[in-house]
């Protein structure tokens, strides 16, 4: 590899980091610990690990692809799902809205189907990389949308002191 993958390679790291940072932003507080949450919601410290790899399979993923085609419309669909993917953090934990972050969620958990199968048709295996964070979109999906069911009056509500 010459010195412009390596950077390209990068490129695509910093652009998967500036997406996580969201989360890192708008993250669990107060309020969600006081949420109602179901029996098989995931441990706090799980979600950090889990993002990360997925965060770095969604980086090489988009960088495969890019050394075969340069900038074209699948790297434009993996810059619309990852903008959609930052969008989510803000809605459910900087605004408190489950409702909109779960519609944001549906038009997310589909940008990642059709980066896939964008992918598909360049690299088999960037489409397959991705496959982990479509079934964990998923689960957040669910998760999502049961938090949203249990706690309809925690919805959008003002900031507690924290």
């Amino acid at each position: 590899m010459d010195m412009t993958e390596w950077l390209g390679l990068g490129g695509f790291l910093v652009a998967v980091v500036a997406a996580a940072s969201t989360g890192a932003f708008f993250k669990p507080g107060a309020w969600y610990a006081g949420l109602n949450k179901p029996s098989w919601n995931p441990p706090n410290w799980l979600f950090g690990p889990a993002w990360g790899v997925l965060y770095t399979s969604i980086a090489v993923a988009g960088w495969l692809v890019w050394r075969r085609t340069g900038f074209g419309p699948e790297i434009g669909v993996w810059t619309v799902s990852l903008l959609l993917n930052a969008a989510w953090s803000w809605l459910f934990f900087g605004l408190r809205r489950m409702d909109l972050a779960f519609y944001e969620l549906v038009a997310f958990w589909l940008s990642i189907l059709a980066m896939i199968l964008a992918f598909a048709g360049v690299r088999q295996d960037a489409a397959l990389l991705l496959l982990p964070y479509l079934a964990w979109v998923t689960f957040a999906g669910v998760l999502n949308w049961t938090l949203w069911r249990m706690n309809p009056t925690a919805n959008g509500n003002p900031l507690p002191a924290e």
